[in-house]
């Protein structure tokens, strides 16, 4: 069996391989609620053979929110339409996972066909952002937040639990907290994001000591049993980069003893200006690098894409799990042709019955 399709167990859950689908976005809920979109859409990934699938970025609180069309968990209600997609993706074989988040001075923007740009001011859909200091994103998000008060801090700590709680109680099994792509806990992070002077800001103590409060609320509510990770921008490219990995490494392993049981290692995208050498799987040296130096399971994305470079990544030890998200846009079933592609002996069995039956038999009587 290739390293690609080996189990892989974290706490109490075991993934069937070591292909997970990221969050994506799909920008169609309206006023938070997932809808036939979603359940079609998730429970066809799950299909495809994947070990875990998380869904996109929902928002904690109603300003949290990327854009109009995202999702969000800040109501019981909102939780129950999600735990039927929880339920889909379990019954389709593979672990359901949500990641929940805030998108701070990044938010109230235009879905991406429709502009990706702060919706205008006079337009009536969109909302005042918040973050850790009145600095604005700028390029084509150039709308200053509110400069979070103290009070705002505790608020949005408090919601991260209460949606933790929800999000256990929908029946998802892995929760990812979202603290990358510039938003609101990258934000913290950030030395171009926050220029606070109290204990939420300044050195590397202050500006994590959002994400650690976070985690650590967050841990109070959700099962030591499960699965609890988290996205986070550990590099920026920005011409700081040994320094902000460092740090970056530091602030792992502090989440890591406060209950951390994986990261999955992103960009901060917390800067226009940001120079990113894309390329296939580019990060994966630098994931390996915090697996071993903050000696904690990890997972990334970006360019990873390539079944033999899948493969790769997790036979060296790179990676633990490896997310590959567009690719499953393209291909729902792209678990079964790397399958095929790394020569397994039963390709098919990555599928539901009623498609591996009819695939095998045509497969092996050629």
């Amino acid at each position: 069996m290739s390293a690609l399709f080996s189990p892989f167990t974290l706490k109490d859950v075991t993934l069937r391989n070591r292909i997970a689908i990221p969050p994506m976005c799909q920008y169609t809920a309206t006023d938070g609620m997932s809808n036939d979109w979603h359940r079609v859409h998730y429970s066809g990934l799950a299909r495809g053979g994947a070990g875990l699938v998380i869904v996109e970025a929902t928002a904690v609180a109603p300003e949290g929110r990327i854009t109009p069309g995202c999702l969000g968990i800040w109501s019981d209600e909102q939780a129950e339409k999600l735990a039927q997609i929880a339920r889909d993706i379990k019954a389709a074989g593979a672990v359901p996972g949500i990641q929940i988040a805030h998108a701070g001075r990044k938010a109230s923007a235009n879905r991406p066909w429709e502009g990706d740009d702060h919706i205008a001011a006079d337009d009536g859909r969109g909302w005042e952002t918040i973050a850790p200091s009145a600095i604005a994103f700028g390029a084509n998000l150039p709308q200053v937040p509110k400069a979070m008060t103290l009070d705002d801090i505790a608020r949005v700590r408090e919601d991260f639990a209460t949606a933790a709680r929800r999000a256990r109680d929908a029946g998802f099994e892995w929760l990812e907290l979202h603290f990358a792509h510039g938003y609101l806990a990258q934000s913290f992070f950030s030395v171009q994001a926050n220029q606070r002077q109290d204990a939420y800001g300044g050195d590397l103590a202050g500006r994590s000591r959002f994400m650690l409060e976070t985690l650590e609320a967050v841990r109070h509510v959700w099962p030591e049993n499960l699965p609890l990770t988290a996205r986070f921008g550990v590099i920026e490219y920005d011409g700081r980069d040994e320094q902000t990995l460092e740090e970056s490494i530091e602030v792992t392993r502090q989440m890591r003893a406060g209950g951390l049981d994986l990261l999955s290692v992103s960009v901060g995208f917390s800067t226009p200006d940001a120079n990113i050498p894309w390329g296939p799987a580019f990060l994966a040296p630098i994931a390996e690098r915090v697996r071993r130096e903050a000696q904690i399971p990890v997972a990334s994305a970006w360019g990873i894409d390539a079944p033999a470079i899948a493969n790769r990544t997790v036979e060296e030890q790179q990676l633990d799990l490896v997310m590959v998200g567009r690719a499953h846009l393209a291909n729902p079933h792209w678990p079964y042709q790397a399958a095929l592609a790394l020569k397994e002996d039963k390709a098919a069995w990555v599928l539901p019955a009623p498609y591996a039956h009819w695939l095998e038999r045509y497969r092996t009587s050629e």
